[in-house]
């Protein structure tokens, strides 16, 4: 059932390879091409490609990495200085199922002249603050994503979908289904964590445009590799727009007036390997201090979350999308949600559809999760799991982070008129890439610390979220659709 191809052949799971193992893949199956794989500053993936004509050569690269230009591709790293090693990881080797000749391609490192690693890179500053949570609670966050994105085509006038409903709809009702189809065959033969695939409900038409919304949600997984699962559907589903000729696009903006593509983390914290959110069958205190955490951190978060100006145009009330500082179950108006989770008698339904099944007692408690639904398609995403890194470990080191979960509690749909009071009374994520940067600022000492986040990094992160100028963009566009467009095709391929 493995479909990884390195696992199944070297037998033995990704996390246990060696370069001896990445070597002997690579001559056995008679391999000619290695790329070197990372996401620069502006959050696309970027390759480094080698011919391989030797064994040493292949063993030289696997033992020592390459130099890069780090000036070309950070922002903050100064052309004076600006070497960096790209040093390969061994457990992320996968096949590229793209390339015309065998090409085999690794997930690197970014290191500094002395052997260090790179502080400021994303990837690093991920890991800091995972140990850092760690270390302050003995706990570990385990995440995953729902990754949302459209398939625009020309129109077809044959079986259109309904406008804004095409929620877990099927073909013929949908056109491109096959491509998410084929791109989870694809993440998964890579060794991405993927767990299913659906139509969305933002599918629309427009002009002579078919826009058809679809979702992947992946496996819950530590931090690493599941950043590395949305990495590389990203990179296989713009591939296979390619492919079949349509534009596949992550923009958490595609048009005036319909919803646009989000980018929801589903978090779970573990111990020893268990899932601990439930307890005696509610929420644990270790959950609630995590949502106060997210919560109290939220504002800062879209900095990570949703760097571009049409990141704002999409959290707006009624379309699908959280602008509210509050939490609940099952309540798709919240910032963060706490999804069903199976809890109580979840085994007896499978007998109760199935009346042959014989009885059986299973708890399956550990798939509770709690849900973040602000951050888009433009998110850091390496950044954006460190900072919710931070905000578990904050939601455990502040002083009354569970009087903070009750009071941001709420059950019902705050964007009803009847609710309008407890819309009102409720904390707002910011409005604009502008405000973002604002409240990340305000909120930097509990990023910086115990080294986390850079200084550096914080003030290069909020200038370029400042040199947008998109202060009260929302209101300034009201009515304004060919604006709007316009910064929606600027914005339309994203990290």
């Amino acid at each position: 059932m493995n479909r990884n191809k390195l696992e199944a052949f070297l037998k033995k799971p990704a996390i246990e390879f060696t370069r001896a193992d990445i070597v002997h893949f690579f001559i056995e199956n008679e391999f000619s091409m290695l790329n070197f794989r990372y996401l620069a500053g502006d959050g696309r993936l970027k390759t480094l490609s080698f011919v391989i004509s030797s064994r040493e050569q292949l063993d030289s690269l696997l033992s020592s990495g390459e130099r890069v230009d780090g000036s070309s591709l950070f922002n903050y790293v100064e052309a004076s200085s600006s070497d960096l090693y790209v040093i390969p990881q061994f457990k992320t080797a996968y096949v590229n199922p793209f390339e015309e000749v065998k090409t085999l391609d690794l997930f690197c490192r970014f290191y500094t002249y002395d052997g260090n690693p790179l502080v400021s890179s994303s990837f690093n500053i991920m890991r800091k603050a995972h140990d850092e949570l760690v270390k302050s609670t003995g706990l570990e966050l385990e995440v995953m994503g729902e990754l949302e994105f459209y398939i625009i085509a020309p129109k077809t006038d044959l079986y259109p979908a309904s406008d804004q409903r095409a929620y877990h709809e099927s073909p013929p009702f949908t056109k491109y289904d096959f491509i998410y189809k084929e791109a989870m065959q694809l993440i998964a033969d890579c060794g991405g964590r993927i767990k299913y695939g659906h139509a969305e409900v933002g599918s629309f038409r427009q002009a002579e445009m078919e826009y058809e919304q679809y979702e992947l949600e992946f496996l819950p997984s530590q931090i690493e590799e599941a950043a590395n699962s949305i990495i590389l559907a990203k990179y296989i589903l713009r591939m296979l727009g390619a492919k079949y000729g349509v534009t596949v696009s992550f923009a958490p903006k595609i048009t005036a007036g319909k919803a646009g593509n989000g980018l929801h983390i589903h978090c779970r914290l573990m111990k020893n390997g268990k899932n601990i959110m439930v307890e005696n069958g509610k929420l644990s205190d270790h959950t609630k201090k995590l949502i106060a955490g997210i919560l109290s951190l939220a504002p800062a978060l879209t900095a990570f979350g949703n760097t571009v100006p049409t990141s704002y145009l999409r959290l707006v009330p009624n379309q699908e999308a959280p602008t509210n500082i509050c939490w609940g179950d099952m309540n798709r108006s919240v910032l963060v949600r706490v999804p069903l989770g199976w809890l109580g008698d979840a085994a007896s339904m499978i007998k109760k559809v199935n009346p042959n099944e014989k009885s059986y007692s299973n708890d399956f408690s550990d798939r509770q999760t709690v849900e973040f639904r602000c951050p888009d398609g433009s998110a850091n995403i390496y950044l954006l799991i460190a900072g919710l890194a931070v905000a578990a470990r904050y939601g455990h080191e502040m002083n009354n982070p569970l009087d903070v979960a009750e009071k941001l509690y709420v059950n019902v749909n705050i964007f009803t008129k009847k609710n309008k009071s407890i819309n009102r009374k409720l904390k707002h994520l910011p409005a604009s890439c502008s405000e973002s940067a604002d409240q990340l600022l305000e909120l930097a000492e509990i990023f910086t610390a115990k080294g986390v986040f850079t200084k550096g990094i914080i003030e290069s992160i909020a200038s370029e979220l400042k040199s947008f100028n998109d202060s009260d963009l929302s209101e300034k566009l009201q009515g304004k659709n060919n604006e709007i467009m316009k910064l929606v095709n600027k914005y339309l391929h994203i990290s």
